[in-house]
């Protein structure tokens, strides 16, 4: 029975620990697309809407756009995008600001810093969890 006291909280460390790196991987993707410096024209090719939820919970819906460009060595490069801005239309022309490699990064959205705010938020809030799983752990292994 005690070592459910124990799988139990590590368990909810493992889903915290994983998703800050999962948050942390992607501020540093967009992060490195948007310091590259390589821009180019694209064009939005499709907005659609997504629902989450119903039934007893909130319905959220989230704007998703579709863009398509052409990279510096000719590729031609389309990438879906969640939470875009709600202006830009099927057709619209956008800079799309990319890096480069073999698996190419992209976004349309301007850098301005909310990505990192929010990997903050995830890494402090996955800490906050971490902390009370372990004083926990070691709170039964002194009462043990």
């Amino acid at each position: 029975m005690d070592a459910f006291f124990y799988v139990v909280p590590g368990l909810i460390i493992a889903v915290a620990l994983f998703g800050a790196y999962l948050v942390v991987r992607r501020w540093l993707r967009m992060r490195g697309a948007w310091r590259s410096g390589l821009t180019a024209e694209g064009r939005c090719l499709r907005v659609y809407a997504t629902a989450h939820g119903g039934g007893d919970a909130r319905v959220r819906t989230s704007l998703r756009h579709v863009y398509e460009f052409r990279a510096r060595d000719g590729r031609v490069i389309r990438f879906e995008e969640e939470g875009g801005p709600g202006t830009a239309l099927e057709g619209d022309i956008v800079i799309v600001h990319y890096s480069d490699g073999p698996h190419i990064v992209a976004t349309a959205r301007p850098g301005r810093g909310g990505y990192g705010c929010t990997a903050c938020a995830v890494i402090a809030m996955a800490g906050v969890v971490v902390l009370v799983c372990a004083v926990f752990m070691v709170a039964v292994t002194a009462m043990s």
